[in-house]
């Protein structure tokens, strides 16, 4: 009897099903990802690693440059290796030189929290200590370190970035390591801006610039110091960057594609999956899609019936809202006769090592963000991925022997049409967030920051505006006080920072908390292909007329009220696992609220100040529903933009004259996601600058 796992419940433990079918292992039996190497001795593993033969070399660049850019491929051990070889080298010999006094440490960053945690797990187990000792690490609203034993951190680099609000000079470090640059992420680029500052102030710091792809002699370029009298490198490290590149260890990767564009790349990643296993030798597939919604599609394709033709596959999702048992799950070795199918986001493209890939398929796409600072929207479109994300991709594969990767588009589209490398996230993002951090460090002149890839002066101007609208920078372009610090002190987006604090007025701030908690994390629902109906259904025992931010209260405390059952949450459609993830947010929500002097109250169901406090943070994302529409157009108040309530929303056929929106995604339209009701005049209260009475005096609809 096959044992199948539904999206949003505990998975059921593994069992070797002799007559096959589709496996999982339980959530509950967490395994270091360092399992995913194999059964050999870990010193021999390290051994065969490209970047061991190149130790001494790396060690003596770091210590005599200031800057080394190390290129190597995913795999090559470079994000593993060199802290901690470089970390022993110090305490053998650099130790009497003062090199590890005060309890200076290595910092690693990486852009996203996955494999922060699953590097920090495999160094720790190779230099055979307890995770959270001399090895630790750190991402939003977890910290797994200890301050008097921690020597190598890995975490994230927004992390990082926050650290310099207490610590400007990131003085406790005395070499950071910056991972997967290549990503060009919106804080990747803040802290390579930032470090190159820092640097001037502090020429002892080494900094290691690491990447698979990126382009060496522009990132040396851009580290290279400017030169202001006489040279004094023979006191210090030389300030020209070294440049070392590491081969990866990598076999050789077929590449297929289709003849003819697919028009369902869910359905023909699946049918690919299927071929994979029937034609093919044993082996670890590895598929690439845009986000959750798409992954649990796919796995409910792969799962929703016994067909013989499925026997034998293992099927884990891959995505950053997991806990961390169940991403660890995919580094756990398949069991003998099975085949792990592990469907992801590009959270897998250069991160993470998955030794036992032969296989990958790759639909082309991923979920990219882009901001129009003209129309002053924000949009997470699924979007082409770039020819060198791709080979990223294709990669993936020839780990352990020689692999293939099928394409899930024409090779003429690889050759002609797909871009070449992809946008830096600085120069299609939204700036607030980098603004107000940027700020928050003192640095005043944004304009003219050392940017390793410059934004638009209109996204940088826009964000200002919106800041100052909020009340969080001054007429002088300051940050306020207490406001603007407060607001800088909260680990969120500046509106949902906003919200916590508006409700502290309004009385509200447990409901808001929560509220914020629920909209940090991709989404709390899960969908069933085939289900939508039952879906809407379970969706309504929770709604409210108020919109979707009240549901969101609604269904927290149904599942509070069921001692966080994971069968109520399968039950009525909500995701387990983001429900837990809410829960951790909101418990560290109210520990920063309280430390900034929130009371925490409970408005007892009162939600007009709910939706009050709610538009104190997002009155920028107000619309109003024109007149006469048929089809629920509403318009945005800033940019005049046309925008429709996404069918997912409690609200969605209701469409109330005023609301506000905290996001949106495009896809045949421009649809808002996470919507609530207002009343026009709560506008002029939250921001009297930004709205001009006339602009939302109510009129007839």
């Amino acid at each position: 009897m096959s044992r199948f796992w539904k999206p949003g419940t505990e998975k059921p433990r593994l069992v070797e099903d002799e007559e096959g079918g589709v496996l999982f292992f339980a959530a509950s039996q967490s395994s270091s990802s360092s399992s995913g190497y194999g059964y050999a001795s870990l010193e021999k593993q390290r051994q065969r690693l490209p970047v061991y033969k190149y130790r001494t070399a790396i060690l003596y660049l770091v210590e005599t440059h200031a800057t080394t850019v190390v290129v190597g491929e995913t795999g090559s051990g470079k994000t593993t290796q060199i802290p901690q070889q470089y970390l022993m080298k110090r305490v053998q010999y650099l130790k009497e030189a003062g090199w590890a006094e005060g309890g200076r440490m290595i910092a690693c960053t990486q852009p996203r929290r996955l494999a922060v945690q699953s590097v920090a797990a495999r160094v720790s187990e190779e230099m055979g200590v307890r995770l959270g000792e001399e090895v630790g690490y750190t991402i939003r609203f977890e910290d797994i370190t200890n301050p008097e034993l921690t020597r190598i951190k890995f975490l994230t680099d927004g992390v990082l970035l926050r650290e310099m609000m207490d610590d400007p000079l990131l003085s406790k470090y005395s070499v950071i390591m910056v991972d997967e640059a290549h990503e060009r992420s919106l804080s990747t680029d803040i802290l390579l801006g930032l470090l190159k500052k820092i640097q001037r102030r502090r020429p002892e710091l080494r900094l290691v610039i690491s990447s698979a792809t990126i382009e060496a002699k522009s990132m040396a370029s851009f580290f290279t110091a400017r030169r202001h009298g006489r040279n004094d490198e023979e006191h210090g490290p030389k300030k020209e960057p070294a440049i070392l590149s590491v081969e990866g260890r990598g076999f050789n990767v077929e590449i297929s594609y289709v003849e003819e564009p697919v028009s369902d790349y869910i359905r023909a990643a699946v049918s690919t999956v299927i071929s994979i296993n029937d034609g093919e030798p044993m082996g670890d597939i590895l598929v690439f899609l845009t986000g959750q919604d798409d992954i649990d599609a796919a796995i409910q394709l792969l799962t929703e019936d016994s067909d013989s033709r499925k026997k034998g596959l293992i099927v884990l999702p891959l995505y950053s809202g997991l806990t961390r048992a169940d991403q660890d799950l995919v580094f756990t070795p398949t069991p003998r006769g099975k085949r792990k199918v592990i469907i992801s986001t590009n959270i897998a493209e250069t991160s993470l090592t998955l030794e036992g890939v032969v296989y990958v398929v790759d639909c082309g796409f991923s979920k990219q963000v882009f901001y129009n600072p003209v129309a002053d929207i924000e949009n997470l479109v699924v979007a082409p991925i770039s020819r060198a994300s791709a080979r990223q991709r294709a990669g993936r594969a020839g780990r352990v022997r020689p692999g293939k990767c099928y394409r899930l588009y024409t090779e003429e589209y690889f050759m002609n049409e797909m871009p070449a490398d992809g946008i830096p996230e600085m120069q299609r993002a939204n700036l607030v967030s980098c603004v107000i951090q940027l700020k928050a460090l003192g640095i005043d002149n944004i304009l003219g920051f050392d940017w390793p890839s410059s934004p638009s002066p209109e996204s940088l101007i826009r964000a200002l505006e919106v800041l100052y609208s909020l009340g969080v920078i001054d007429d002088d372009v300051k940050l306020t006080s207490p406001t603007g610090f407060q607001v800088a002190e909260i680990p969120l987006d500046p509106m949902l920072s906003k919200m916590i604090l508006a409700s502290n007025d309004y009385g509200c701030s447990e409901e808001i908390i929560t509220i914020a908690a629920v909209l940090s994390v991709q989404s709390i629902w899960f969908s069933v292909r085939g289900a939508q109906k039952e879906s809407d259904e379970a969706k309504l025992r929770f709604a409210a007329a108020e919109g979707d931010h009240v549901t969101f209260l609604n269904v927290y405390k149904g599942f509070i009220g069921s001692g966080k059952s994971s069968n109520w949450c399968h039950k009525n459609h909500v995701n387990f696992h983001a429900m837990k993830k809410v829960e951790e947010i909101r418990q560290q929500l109210r520990r920063v609220a309280q430390r900034l002097g929130i009371a925490l109250k409970s408005c007892e169901g009162d939600t007009q100040v709910v939706r009050k406090a709610i538009t104190a943070g997002f009155f920028a994302n107000a619309c109003r529903l024109e007149a006469f529409s048929h089809n629920g157009m509403y318009k945005t108040m800033r940019g005049s933009q046309e925008v429709y309530i996404h069918p997912s929303s409690v609200l969605f056929r209701v469409n109330p004259k005023w609301i506000i929106f905290h996001s949106i995604v495009s896809t045949d339209r421009q649809y808002m996601r996470n919507v609530i009701s207002i009343d026009p005049s709560w506008l002029r209260e939250a921001a009297p600058q930004f709205y001009q009475q006339q602009t939302i005096n109510p009129r007839p609809l």
